[in-house]
């Protein structure tokens, strides 16, 4: 713990000793070298070098059921585009930026089962600053660059097995695309495939075949936009996919709220509506599952209570109204049967709820409690499967709110648009949003890393 803390202080640096570190060869380590963090190089006077724009972005990763797998991480479209072109040192600064943040966010010790996928040039395989990941948490994704010093074929297998044996795993794009990794495939643990390439007319052509891919690694697919080439994925044997399918919307109309749902949807009204606490109590017993979850919950060690509570009476006088709502809207969100998706879209709310709160901590905290609800619903007919005016007509919503989740209206849309553009890594539309509420596009990719952080945290 003391080493984490120094090293978030940035007063120690990153040991490479052991298995934990293979020692890269020359190559890697002279390439390295001329790469510091956060300096320009005199060989290339005019390359961009990183400011504040180099903050985290993520894209969730869902398995073939759909639930979350794990996020790929890397800095904003914007300044991905405007180094494109240039210097392999300077993809390899930008690369350190991404690794170094990472590293110093928490979301790293947090990430369970979940894997966290990051691409890295070629060359970069043997960065000290690998070191500070976890390595069986993160998989590194080999990019070739157009810049010359690439490393030998010989020297970039070698050091892919040693980064293998420290528990790193391993992935590569298309080896039908970039032919030069085919001789990597053996020892890659993901090979990834973009959705726009995988139309049946063209996977017919392949000198590579999905099938013996498939054999080597798991097949990723990224740029998945629609269930149906979702659905395409899953019968290629794709194990991982990305893209905008995750909250895509479906026709949901012949879809209801179950008798337990409706329950607790209308014990939620109420409470919304200021009904009497004898009502609330009775409401609450009515759901056996529901009062037991409620005393644990309120007896639980977090609680903080040196006496247990044995009623429903004294669990809502401790709790308060507020509480109570909030707890209980969570739980609604997170009571759908319908599995897979559903709860990848649930932890994406969870992720807009935390960071719309943290972004109004200067705010009164009725108008924080109101952002959180704002994004957690903002899903909710995702997560539940129905259209959203279903979902959400019987829980009494303020106006604000309302307009927020239903029409993107109203005082708390500004912030609900920017909490989804930080979902994706499109500058101009981060900017656009962080400018129309007055905060910096820095400070909202902080939030956004620390409420996934929470929503991890929330889960574990």
């Amino acid at each position: 713990m003391l080493k984490a803390l120094l090293r978030w202080l940035g007063l120690a640096k990153p040991s490479l000793k052991g298995s934990q570190a293979p020692q890269a060869r020359d190559g890697f380590a002279d390439l390295n070298r001329k790469a510091p963090l956060r300096k320009r190089t005199e060989s290339d006077p005019d390359d961009p070098a990183p400011g504040d724009e180099t903050f985290l972005c993520r894209e969730a990763v869902l398995g073939r059921d759909q639930k979350v797998a794990g996020y790929q991480f890397m800095l904003r479209e914007g300044t991905r585009n405007r180094i494109r072109n240039s210097s392999r040192v300077v993809h390899h600064v930008y690369a350190e930026v991404l690794v170094r943040n990472l590293a110093a966010s928490s979301v790293c010790s947090l990430l369970g089962h979940r894997l966290a996928f990051v691409d890295v040039p070629d060359s970069f395989l043997g960065h000290e600053c690998l070191s500070e990941l976890p390595p069986a948490n993160t998989v590194l994704f080999v990019t070739p660059l157009d810049d010359p010093g690439a490393p030998r074929q010989e020297d970039l297998l070698e050091r892919v097995r040693a980064l293998r044996k420290t528990g790193f795993r391993i992935g590569i794009p298309d080896p039908e695309v970039v032919t030069e990794y085919a001789p990597l495939l053996p020892e890659s643990d993901f090979v990834m495939l973009m959705g726009a390439a995988l139309d049946p007319a063209r996977v017919g052509r392949r000198t590579f075949r999905l099938g013996q891919l498939a054999e080597h690694a798991s097949l990723i697919v990224r740029e998945v936009a629609s269930l149906e080439l979702l659905g395409y994925c899953l019968r290629i044997g794709a194990k991982l996919f990305q893209g905008p399918f995750v909250t895509s919307r479906e026709d949901w109309h012949e879809n209801h709220l179950s008798p337990d749902m409706a329950r607790l949807a209308l014990l939620l009204g109420r409470l919304r509506q200021e009904a009497d606490t004898s009502e609330i109590v009775t409401l609450t017993k009515q759901d056996p599952a529901l009062s037991l979850r409620l005393l644990r919950y309120i007896n639980s060690a977090a609680s903080g209570l040196t006496t247990r509570v044995s009623s429903i009476e004294g669990a809502l006088q401790l709790l308060g109204r507020s509480r109570l709502y909030r707890w209980l809207m969570v739980l609604f969100c997170s009571q759908s049967e319908a599995g897979g998706r559903s709860a990848a879209a649930l932890e994406a709310a969870l992720v807009r709820a935390r960071m719309m709160e943290l972004l109004a901590a200067r705010h009164q905290p009725a108008e924080q409690e109101a952002l959180f609800l704002t994004g957690l619903l903002s899903l909710i007919d995702v997560v539940l499967q129905l259209p959203m005016a279903r979902a959400i007509e019987p829980l009494a919503l303020s106006p604000q709110i309302d307009a927020a989740v239903r029409e993107r209206s109203g005082p708390y849309a500004p912030l609900l648009e920017l909490a989804i553009a930080c979902e994706g890594s499109e500058t101009a539309q981060i900017d656009q949003c962080a400018r129309a509420c007055g905060i910096s596009p820095a400070e909202a990719s902080t939030r956004h890393i620390e409420a996934l952080g929470w929503a991890l945290e929330l889960q574990r």
